[in-house]
């Protein structure tokens, strides 16, 4: 990945981009986080542009030096391109209004690059580097507050977050993804206009959530978001986390374990969503008894309780269902003390199914006590089972585990045509596959003759080689 100062190179893209709109009598100015990144020596994948240049006089000069154009943009003045495999956008000079309840914003082209940065989100972004000369604009201080790395508003932020509300939520993104400071106005301003975050459509708010999640500090960021109330606005269940503290039975802060867990994790989406939202159903599980606090269940009410979140906030149903999915299993390994057999082993194995990996580092996550040895105690349990999990995979092929009599066998032995019995039966050979382990075909069929006696049924006692088998023939 080529950092922003190795594409200004006079022979890069960049610069003959630059030669081109300036034969065709405009400039060319790189914009926004690129400028910002190559301060911060940061590489970046996308290159944006602002120009005088209209959107169709853009098209005709890109298209001698593109093998791809995108144009969904164009009415918005941005046209889109790939220039030796980079990712491009250029903007005409513009200043952009979101109105309520729509996820498009108004927009108004303008004659100059002062006015063009005057609309970008924060001062850090709005730096622009006039091409071929390489020379800043920065009529916003932008270059102090980078090296302050603090995240100011080029106009009145009340201001800036009205034309865009979404901007409130991508100051936090901000501050997750670049270790950097908001200044005290803009989290005042946050506070005071967080409801407009209300009229943003969930798609867009569910992208900023993502990348904020996936910085480098996501905890400090999530935590700053709540203190001025803009994570109630659209994830209530965090601030539902601060449960009072019972005054007999000691517990964990909830809320503040949460951001641990998220810390502790890789920036993988699905994991890091699962550590975010893996105790939201403690609230509504709390009890107190005469042994402390307990919160029964609540793994089993907090996968529904992300499932409605996720989906309010439309993120892909393969993301909401490995989520829950994860949430729901991640408090089954603490039975694990208790002794699991090599049959619970492979339950767990067969209903992690391929999101064993993350379900296991979130559960290695979920330690955060400070007591030490209790860290390690747990640490070497997990150690244990992934071993086991090893030797029964090396042994069984256990992430592949299916009953030893497939449909086909089953209905043939049977005499019995498809429908819910041979479900049944295939279930019932599936609890043996996952108790006892390979039986071997004699076994396995004396055991299906068996189960099919106690229904009723009087096996026509056929047997026939699996699918796989005949296909291999």
């Amino acid at each position: 990945m080529e950092t922003v100062s190795e594409l200004l190179s006079d022979d890069s893209l960049v610069m003959r981009l630059a030669a081109a709109f300036r034969r065709a009598g405009h400039d060319l100015y790189l914009v926004g986080g690129p400028v910002r990144d190559m301060y911060l020596r940061r590489p970046h994948v996308d290159l944006d542009f602002s120009t005088g240049a209209t959107p169709e006089e853009t098209l005709e000069i890109v298209k001698k030096l593109s093998t791809t154009q995108w144009l969904q943009g164009m009415k918005f003045g941005t046209v889109g391109a790939e220039i030796d495999g980079v990712h491009l956008e250029i903007t005409t000079f513009r200043t952009e209004r979101y109105e309520v309840d729509s996820r498009h914003p108004r927009v108004e082209f303008e004659s100059d690059v002062e006015t063009d940065l005057s609309r970008r989100d924060f001062t850090v972004n709005a730096v622009a580097m006039r091409l071929p000369e390489k020379t800043i604009v920065d009529p916003f201080g932008g270059l102090d507050d980078i090296k302050e790395r603090v995240l100011e508003t080029p106009i009145h932020p009340d201001d800036s977050f009205s034309d865009d509300p979404l901007r409130m939520l991508r100051a936090f993104r901000f501050a997750s993804q670049l270790d950097f400071r908001i200044s005290q106005d803009v989290l005042d301003s946050v506070a005071r206009l967080k409801e407009k975050l209300r009229t943003v459509s969930a798609e867009r708010i569910a992208d900023e959530l993502a990348k904020l999640l996936l910085g480098e500090r996501p905890g400090p960021a999530l935590e700053q978001a709540d203190a001025t109330g803009l994570t109630d606005e659209f994830l209530p269940e965090l601030s539902g986390l601060k449960l009072e503290q019972d005054p007999v039975h000691r517990h964990k802060d909830v809320f503040h374990h949460t951001l641990a867990v998220l810390e502790r994790t890789e920036p993988i989406l699905q994991l890091r969503l699962a550590a975010l939202l893996h105790d939201v159903g403690k609230p509504k599980t709390r009890r107190i008894g005469p042994e402390g606090v307990s919160f029964h269940h609540h793994e089993v009410v907090g996968a529904d309780m992300a499932r409605e979140r996720l989906r309010a906030l439309r993120y892909p149903n393969e993301i909401v269902d490995s989520v829950a999915e994860m949430i729901r299993l991640h408090h089954r390994f603490h039975t694990y003390r208790l002794g699991w057999s090599d049959a619970a082993v492979r339950r767990y194995v067969r209903d992690a199914g391929p999101l064993l990996g993350l379900l296991n580092a979130l559960v290695r996550a979920d330690c955060t006590t400070r007591n030490a040895e209790k860290a390690k105690r747990l640490a070497a349990r997990m150690d244990e089972l992934e071993d086991r999990i090893s030797e029964l995979a090396a042994r069984e092929e256990i992430d592949k585990m299916r009953p030893e009599l497939d449909g086909g066998q089953i209905m043939a032995y049977l005499g019995i045509p498809p429908g819910p019995l041979v479900g049944q039966a295939r279930d019932f050979m599936m609890e043996l596959r996952l108790d006892e382990g390979l039986l071997g075909e004699d076994e396995a069929y004396a055991r299906l003759d068996a189960w099919a006696r106690e229904h009723g049924i009087e096996p026509a006692g056929t047997r026939v080689p699996p699918k796989e088998k005949k296909k291999d023939a």
